[in-house]
């Protein structure tokens, strides 16, 4: 008989949630009937509840204010050193290249063909060292020096040379820090923590634009050196500054942590064990390359939730090229960089609101659904006319449509797949890394003409049809945990999930959140 955890015994309390603040639930040790029961640590046990519920919160804000602002930071330049390669096209980089059509498209979709290479090795390493706080911005060291050095670059060999690299190590990030966030946060405080960490990019998105714009015009022709060129070097150096402070900053992971007092490491480490069941990373000798992976192929869950980022990621695409769509409006460069701001502040504002509220309420579906169909009608709107007001509106809209689903659909991930902890790292660089494989065959969709204004008609089309995939997909996903949860509820097992003893407790254990 597979042996799976339950939540029993007398001093097993109901989780008290309050904006994400969590009352302590005891486990006595022991077996029933095979089933594992977790034990609280000494230090825990001896807490009242009022000092549990107390000192999770001075835990929580410590752990925020160490990770998530540099996070952000790092995010930042991740996205701004991989995406300038848009804005920078009006700063004179296709021109001064003497860069076709479809060689520009080239440069901007072959860094994600090292991105998608890279995702997998890298998270399953990060997970075997267990060391994120040297890990990542040791990566960040070296991709802020290869996007400072595509400054130098004189012809198109050149750029792909440099881009292909810069996404084999950008690759580390994102779906790194994914894994790293669910490695301290519990499911419920994961949501607004991961609308944290896009907020990255989509600021980046918003400020990319304005500081090409301010590049543009104070630094062209300076040193002899055309502005896209100052781009670069100037992302570049940033990148490397804000790599070495964090090493200062950010922790590892709850047990390897130095900083962090005794109690306050326990009950970093049982609080996540308390949210699954199960406990999450210990040891480097306790994890495998491979046999988190095989777990994450073997769940039918990956693979739904591997189309549905896709679909997302798929009709993101558009924000690939957001300054050349923008462009179609008929404003001059410096107005068009300056116009893609306004889209990415709202973004960010839908993302964190929508973030927040998912995490409070423990629903995902609806969180999910709603912007993905603002994504569908602002790309119907944008495809169908060519006035400028209401295609702006379109613009307006589709990059919040689009990514404050997104973020959601990402906590849903780590939600669904929780643990072990080799099969959650395994899953989220899997799912980042097939959904980014859109962003290859996305680059040639929309044309990029040295004169003239591009037809956006069919790459928006499609873009719509995949945001409308997405859906169909979130649905599959709440049907298929909605039969889970409702085995886990007769006390059924359930494969990858933490199981209750049949009438034992039943209504108060681990469900997976819809």
């Amino acid at each position: 008989m597979a042996t799976t955890t339950t939540y029993v015994g007398k001093a097993a309390t109901d989780r008290i949630s309050d904006d994400n603040n969590i009352a302590p639930t005891t486990l006595e040790a022991g077996n029933v009937d095979g089933h594992r029961k977790l034990v609280a640590p000494p230090l825990v046990v001896a807490m009242s509840p009022e000092q549990r519920f107390e000192a999770e919160k001075r835990l929580r804000r410590k752990i925020d204010t160490r990770l998530l602002p540099m996070i952000i930071l790092m995010y930042i330049m991740n996205y701004l050193d991989r995406n300038n390669i848009a804005a920078v096209r009006l700063a004179g980089l296709q021109d001064e290249l003497n860069l076709s059509s479809v060689q520009y498209q080239t440069t901007v979709s072959i860094l994600f063909v090292g991105y998608v290479l890279m995702q997998i090795p890298s998270n399953l390493f990060l997970n075997k060292t267990g060391k994120p706080a040297v890990y990542l911005p040791c990566c960040m060291i070296i991709w802020g020096i290869i996007s400072g050095a595509t400054g130098a670059v004189h012809n198109f060999a050149g750029l792909v040379t440099c881009r292909f690299f810069l996404g084999f190590i950008e690759a580390a990030y994102f779906p790194g820090c994914l894994f790293y966030l669910s490695a301290w946060y519990t499911r419920k405080e994961l949501g607004l923590r991961t609308a944290v960490l896009y907020s990255g990019s989509l600021i980046s998105g918003a400020f990319g634009g304005l500081i090409t714009a301010g590049i543009t015009s104070n630094m062209n022709g300076t040193h002899g050196l055309r502005a896209w060129r100052w781009v670069f070097i100037l992302e570049g150096i940033i990148t490397v500054i804000f790599a070495f402070s964090a090493f200062f900053v950010l922790p590892n992971f709850p047990r390897t942590t130095t900083w962090l007092t005794e109690e306050e490491r326990q009950l970093a480490v049982y609080r996540l064990q308390e949210d699954v069941g199960e406990d999450d990373w210990v040891s480097a000798e306790n994890q495998t390359f491979f046999h988190g992976l095989k777990l994450a192929l073997m769940d039918i869950k990956t693979w739904v939730l591997m189309v549905l980022l896709l679909s997302i990621v798929s009709s993101s695409s558009v924000t690939n090229f957001f300054p050349t769509v923008v462009k179609t409006l008929g404003y001059p460069n410096i107005q068009t960089l300056l116009l893609t701001a306004p889209p990415y502040v709202l973004a960010v504002i839908t993302t964190y609101t929508n973030a927040w509220h998912a995490d409070r309420t423990g629903e995902r579906f609806w969180h999910i659904v709603l912007p993905l169909c603002v994504a569908v009608f602002a790309f119907i709107l944008a495809a169908a006319t060519t006035s400028t007001a209401p295609r702006y509106v379109a613009m307006m809209l589709m990059v919040p449509g689009i990514y404050t689903g997104y973020v959601v659909a990402l906590t849903w991930i780590s939600n669904s797949l929780p643990r072990p902890p080799a099969k959650r790292a395994a899953a989220l660089a899997f799912i980042n890394a097939i959904s980014n494989t859109s962003s290859i065959y996305a680059s040639y969709m929309y044309p990029q003409p040295k004169t003239g204004q591009p037809n956006l008609t069919i790459p928006l089309s499609v873009d719509c049809a995949t945001a409308a995939l997405a859906i169909i997909m979130t649905v599959i996903m709440r049907i298929i945990l909605g039969r889970l949860n409702r085995k886990l509820a007769r006390g059924e097992h359930v494969e990858g999930a933490i199981n209750t003893v049949p009438g034992v407790g039943a209504a108060n254990g681990f469900r997976f959140l819809v």
